[in-house]
């Protein structure tokens, strides 16, 4: 889900790269390890990780015995909530002083129905240039690249210089609670520098060849939702009241919105806008000037949150999501409700969002409360070894593409490392072609089987690159 988001995103700013013929989206596999990979992603497409019957504990197993026979000692899986979690620590050979690094994953997916595909979400199937699945995206072949770079780095005498931490999640879809877990609990000693989650960043091309680029997620909103409950006596609907919990809630929501946030900027909302500048067109090019002149001018950023691309990357963006009311169809109604989802900017304090909304429904009387613990993090500082070694390792496959740093308006696991202050870089290798692969969560999930294998190849370079000496 997070690189169709991406690929909205670089659709939005992308300026026209070098490359003009059409991505071959086939590739056969170049290498042993290329071999390896696939063998590993069919076995862990076949695990049903889903919510309900979720598989991710064997999914763990499966995995940590690969590693233990490839000859990592450290590897654990931690069970909860009825799913589990897989944490390999490789030591460092040579100690160099540098911090462990974290490298993320999640191996549940979505739900899928057999009826509602075109083939057996379940398993592995290939057919003209794409891996079909549930999971291919989201985000197994991640944990696939994750996983076959560091058998291949183990078998060829790798050596890294500081501690490697893994973390493959098996509940980010739902609760998010090993994530959770593993910042709060299993990895909080652990001292980690900074992560890199492989279910964020990522490319796009079109269908034409143009390359859109490659984003790298350096920030993510806060997740958070609230409701909205208006309450009245009710009665019987023959003799109507003028008060109606239905149209008080509506009223409120009316207000809602209307509402604008104050308007906010980071480093990585700065760095995308600069981007975009290369292809606006000429209003929307002037106000993002007059937005980078001036942060607080309130207007241009109005004119940026107008322009569909651009919704949510100027501040805190709050909607109604779900709606319920009433009891009877001959009676007023004692009670209305809607869920309300808010996108919270990093660095936004919830309890001022929270505020907001409860001014926005005091003339209605609507009470409003959140659903759940808000988790605040503020976006990662670019960092300049991170930022290198991801552009050098997209360009060596896909030469001279953009790279453009990115806040995602959805979450990921790692929003819990950042809330407690870990940097956390999205830094997939995988790319799409769009709109015809946004399928991550839908029907028929797919990815090129070259991106695949490059994305194996690139994870390989990655930890080479930031764990080893020459990092």
């Amino acid at each position: 889900m997070r690189l169709a988001l991406l690929a909205a995103a670089l659709l939005s700013t992308a300026a026209v790269a070098a490359a003009q013929t059409p991505p071959q989206v086939a590739m056969e596999p170049a290498n042993r390890w290329h071999e390896k990979a696939r063998e590993i992603y069919a076995r862990t497409i076949a695990f049903e990780t889903v919510q309900g019957r979720n598989q991710s504990p064997q999914m763990a197993e499966y995995l940590m015995a690969e590693f233990r026979a490839a000859g990592f000692t450290d590897v654990v899986v931690q069970r909860h909530d009825e799913t589990g979690a897989l944490i390999l620590r490789w030591p460092a050979a040579r100690p160099s002083g540098r911090r462990p690094i974290l490298l993320m994953g999640h191996m549940d997916v979505v739900e899928a129905r057999r009826e509602d595909w075109s083939r057996a979400p379940f398993e592995l199937q290939e057919a003209d240039g794409y891996f079909y699945g549930r999971g291919v995206l989201d985000n197994k072949q991640g944990v696939v690249g994750v996983t076959a770079a560091l058998l291949r780095l183990r078998a060829e005498g790798f050596q890294p210089d500081r501690e490697i931490i893994v973390l493959f999640t098996g509940d980010e879809e739902t609760s998010g609670n090993g994530a959770d877990l593993a910042a709060g609990t299993w990895l909080r000693d652990a001292n980690i520098e900074y992560a890199l989650n492989s279910d964020a960043g990522g490319g796009a091309y079109l269908a034409d060849g143009t390359a859109l680029g490659f984003g790298i997620q350096t920030a993510e909103k806060i997740y958070q939702s609230f409701t909205f409950t208006a309450t009245n006596p009710g009665g019987h609907s023959s003799r109507p009241r003028p008060d109606n919990a239905i149209y008080d809630l509506s009223r409120t929501l009316q207000r809602l919105e209307a509402h604008r946030f104050e308007p906010r900027m980071n480093d990585t909302t700065r760095a995308m806008l600069t981007h975009r500048l290369e292809t606006a067109e000429p209003p929307l090019a002037a106000a993002i000037r007059r937005w980078l002149a001036d942060p607080e001018d309130g207007e241009a950023a109005d004119i940026i949150e107008a322009t569909p691309t651009e919704v949510g990357l100027t501040r805190t963006r709050c909607v109604a999501t779900m709606l319920a009311g009433g009891h009877a169809e001959n009676a007023l109604p004692q009670m209305a409700r809607a869920t309300v989802n808010c996108r919270i900017f990093p660095g936004v304090d919830p309890a001022s969002v929270l505020s907001t909304l409860r001014e926005l429904a005091r003339p209605d009387n609507v009470t409003v409360e959140p659903v759940d613990i808000a988790r605040p993090s503020d976006a990662s500082p670019l960092r300049e070894d991170v930022l290198a070694a991801y552009t050098d390792s997209i360009r060596a496959r896909h030469p001279d593409v953009a790279i453009v740093p990115d806040m995602s308006t959805g979450a990921t696991d790692g929003l819990y490392f950042r809330t407690r202050g870990v940097p956390v870089y999205g830094v997939g290798g995988v790319w799409i072609v769009v709109p015809a692969d946004e399928r991550a969560h839908g029907r028929d999930e797919r990815l090129p089987t070259r991106a695949f294998y490059e994305n194996v190849d690139h994870w390989t370079d990655m930890i080479r690159r930031l764990a080893g000496p020459a990092g």
